[in-house]
């Protein structure tokens, strides 16, 4: 089990019923899943472009990423409906835990000018969305075999009903929330 699952399962959920007042544990919300999104716009002019793309963000998730297509024909990007034109993956479980551990501890202090991330990012149901400018930043992408440097988007879906209880969720994870 990972280092973090344990901390979850011990001090987290002791100290969101100490500040809460949950009558059960199972009312103590917790990380469902970590999805990563990649658009990749380039793609309709070069399909190596994407491949790079699916390279990269399975490097740093360790799992493999499914290929998005466009839902609609949009004619001023020139995008015809079922055009590949981004890649996702989903964690849960193990490899969210590793990924969460990795991108607040590893990845996140590498930024450029780093004063932490925005504290105001929460959608309503207690659900936490990233971006970051470029896939540099995780230690698995090596500086030299990069052909563009990319961002991506990183959703951390919670099971808490307010914003309140996921912000708290996500400090106790080490999420460094700007003040």
């Amino acid at each position: 089990m990972s280092r973090l699952k344990e901390q979850y399962q011990n001090e987290i959920v002791d100290a969101m019923i100490k500040k809460f007042g949950y009558k059960n544990i199972m009312e103590v919300p917790k990380l469902d899943k970590v999805v990563i999104n990649m658009g990749v716009g380039e793609a309709k002019d070069n399909a190596k472009l994407l491949d790079a793309a699916i390279a990269d963000m399975e490097k740093i998730t360790g799992q493999k990423a499914v290929v998005c297509k466009a839902k609609k024909s949009v004619a001023n990007f020139k995008i015809r409906e079922g055009m590949p034109i981004g890649c996702k993956v989903t964690l849960r479980g193990e490899k969210m835990y590793e990924f969460v551990d990795r991108l607040v501890n590893l990845a996140l202090p590498r930024v450029r000018d780093f004063r932490g991330v925005n504290p105001n990012a929460f959608d309503g149901r207690g659900n936490y969305a990233l971006g970051i400018k470029e896939q540099l930043i995780f230690p698995e992408i090596e500086y030299d075999k990069v052909d563009k440097v990319r961002g991506m988007d990183i959703i951390f879906v919670t099971t808490a009903n307010t914003d309140e209880e996921a912000r708290e969720l996500l400090t106790q994870f080490n999420m460094p929330f700007t003040k």
